[in-house]
């Protein structure tokens, strides 16, 4: 397996240019499956992820290719409606091919996700939705056995104990496009991915309105033509890059950068004293010697994501104060809090928050990632620490975050990869 070795202290300056946002991509790519022609997908981010998704995509019978960002999708030869647990189990996005395979074949035998670390990610809602549009619905020997005679639009709510789920929109959304009549989802999930996968799906011939609200409509269509689509860019990716300039920036660019997807983000660290300027989809950040403690709660969109969680904790870790982060999304996602304290972080966890006492600096250590988001907040640590860190199993990193140490280094860091 891959580590970083990090050697902290640099400066970063310069620009960094935003990949396509993962969390677009995937539900994207799985739309293709309802298409009746070829698509292209531009935009798209070179990870883990994606390739995975598109092994998926192959297993069941489509045609696909890669190059330069360029996903092109090819579902006119899939004739396979099983997707394997050796697939399935690397990604939980995988779950999203569910909805379209029903929508166009009328069946699908997904293998069930399973568990993460990051707590209990259940699937319910997707199922609840899938059902109330006339599937049927059983889980045998750790498959998902999904099948239906005709889709039938329904009112859907689609609420749940920690609010909306993007997914679970996602999944909805693809098949409800295909159903008979009118589909009313009322608690849809307002974030800008699943605003992107509803574009995609109109530039298909979909019929859906409400995109962005809570209260999405769809009526269903007959057939769906191939299309040309663009990913948004990566609103985590950029937030890393945002409070990796706070941390220890100075005129550090970030490009390809939507401001009006990280209000939430952009109004905490302003009332925390970072200095930033919004440009024409960029945002330009400098550190600052003297930051304010701030107090987070993690919601769904339009609120402070989730998966910028972790990063932010880093950022209160050097800033002066008592700082409380509470976790609303995903009350077990703290996995990166032993490992900050092993560089010498003050944090306390109390239930679903963590009581962040805020040092003068963090010190390297050998640390170990242990998902997506964690590994980010390390990796942060690292660039601000005094000596060496070295982070194992970077290969969380590598499915949501594309080449990130070869971005950092351009900036100034000084960040290597090895194999151990």
């Amino acid at each position: 397996m891959d580590v970083f070795i990090i050697k902290g202290g640099k400066t970063l300056s310069g620009e960094v240019f935003v990949s396509g946002a993962k969390n677009s991509a995937l539900p994207v790519m799985a739309a293709s499956i309802l298409a009746d022609s070829p698509c292209e997908i531009q935009g798209v981010p070179e990870i883990k992820d994606i390739s995975t998704m598109a092994e998926i995509l192959t297993c069941i019978g489509a045609k696909v290719s890669a190059e330069a960002g360029t996903v092109k999708i090819d579902p006119s030869g899939i004739n396979n409606y099983t997707t394997p647990y050796d697939l399935v189990k690397q990604m939980r996005a995988s779950i999203a091919v569910l909805g379209p395979m029903l929508g166009k074949f009328g069946k699908a035998r997904v293998s069930h996700p399973g568990g993460c670390v990051i707590g209990p990610r259940p699937i319910d809602l997707h199922l609840k939705g899938l059902s109330e549009l006339g599937s049927k619905i059983k889980i045998e020997h750790g498959y998902i056995h999904a099948e239906t005679t005709e889709l039938v639009g329904a009112d859907i709510f689609l609420g749940g104990r920690f609010g909306s789920s993007v997914l679970a929109t996602a999944n909805v959304m693809m098949a409800a496009v295909k159903a008979k009549g009118n589909t009313v989802i009322e608690s849809a999930a307002c974030e800008p991915e699943v605003v992107d996968l509803g574009n995609f799906l109109v530039k298909m011939g979909a019929n859906i309105i409400g995109l962005g609200s809570p209260r999405i409509i769809i009526k269903g269509v007959k057939s769906l033509k191939g299309a040309t689509h663009r990913i948004i860019p990566d609103r985590i990716e950029a937030g890393t890059f945002i409070i990796a300039g706070a941390l220890c920036g100075k005129k550090l660019v970030v490009k390809n950068a939507l401001s009006e997807h990280m209000k939430a983000l952009l109004d905490i660290l302003q009332k925390s004293g970072v200095r930033f300027d919004i440009g024409n989809n960029e945002i330009t950040v400098t550190a600052t010697e003297k930051r304010d403690p701030v107090d987070v709660i993690t919601m769904t969109y339009p609120g402070f994501p989730t998966d910028l969680q972790a990063q932010m904790t880093t950022l209160m870790c050097i800033t002066p104060g008592i700082s409380i982060i509470t976790e609303k999304i995903y009350p077990e996602r703290f996995m990166h809090v032993p490992e900050l304290n092993r560089m010498g972080a003050k944090i306390h966890r109390e239930a679903s928050s963590t009581i962040v006492a805020g040092v003068k600096s963090l010190s390297g250590a050998p640390v170990m990632a242990s998902d997506l988001r964690a590994s980010a907040s390390l990796v942060l640590a690292g660039l601000i620490a005094e000596g060496e860190t070295v982070i194992s199993r970077v290969y969380h990193i590598d499915r949501g975050y594309e080449k990130i140490e070869s971005k950092f280094m351009r900036l100034g860091a000084d960040i290597r990869r090895i194999s151990e």
